[in-house]
């Protein structure tokens, strides 16, 4: 059993009803408070053989992985980030087009982020300003179009590092998009950033015997 304690940025508060009347907010009682600091608690109960301090890293991704057809930030982000929370309108085929548009971003955007950092998840509201926080211009010469991006982010020093992996991945299917001509590079890009989330496994090899029980 491992208990796991996050510092909250934000403030604890939960409504409360009274007498059927107005809404109060209660603040966060005193077994939570560590002077101006909140913190979150999780329990967790696992058997796997990972150390100690890499327990939470697993609990905190599973929100990212699809479970039965469920994934918990890709509809939060929709919803809260995205403006798929509701229309304002009546029409079903305005809203199932708006709906299709913004999920096609969506997707286009989040393959864009993990081709920028495959190792990690980027959310929308932190990721957009990042990776859009910069001036591009464009010199056509010799019959090839450069673009040259000049970061405003105060985190430059990251920002260059994503787009330098983004330079990368568009090299990679153009050089693909060369030698093949009818290739799909959109199919290529997808399985470029698909390898370097989750290299290809060789083939699998049966144990030599079977583990003994206990």
């Amino acid at each position: 059993m491992v208990i796991v304690r996050q510092r909250l940025r934000g403030g604890i508060a939960r409504e409360r009803r009274v007498d059927r009347k107005q809404l109060q907010l209660d603040l966060a009682g005193a077994n939570v408070l560590d002077g101006e600091r909140l913190w979150e608690y999780a329990v967790m109960v696992t058997d796997v053989k990972y150390p100690l301090e890499a327990i939470g890293q697993p609990y905190r991704d599973r929100a990212d992985c699809v479970d039965l057809g469920f994934c918990q930030n890709g509809f939060d982000e929709l919803k809260n980030q995205w403006g798929l929370s509701g229309f304002t309108t009546q029409d079903i085929n305005r809203c199932q087009t708006t709906a299709r548009a913004c999920a096609l971003v969506y997707n286009w955007w989040s393959w864009y982020c993990r081709t920028a950092n495959p190792n990690a998840r980027m959310e929308a509201i932190t990721s957009c300003a990042l990776l859009l926080a910069a001036v591009g211009t464009v010199v056509n010469h010799a019959g090839q179009s450069t673009l040259y991006l000049t970061p405003l982010h105060g985190k430059a020093n990251i920002l260059k590092q994503l787009i330098a992996n983004i330079r990368a991945a568009l090299q990679h299917v153009k050089d693909s998009a060369e030698q093949f001509k009818l290739i799909d590079r959109w199919a290529v890009l997808l399985r470029y950033v698909s390898e370097k989330i989750a290299p290809t496994l060789g083939t699998f090899r049966p144990p030599n015997a079977l583990p003994t029980t206990g």
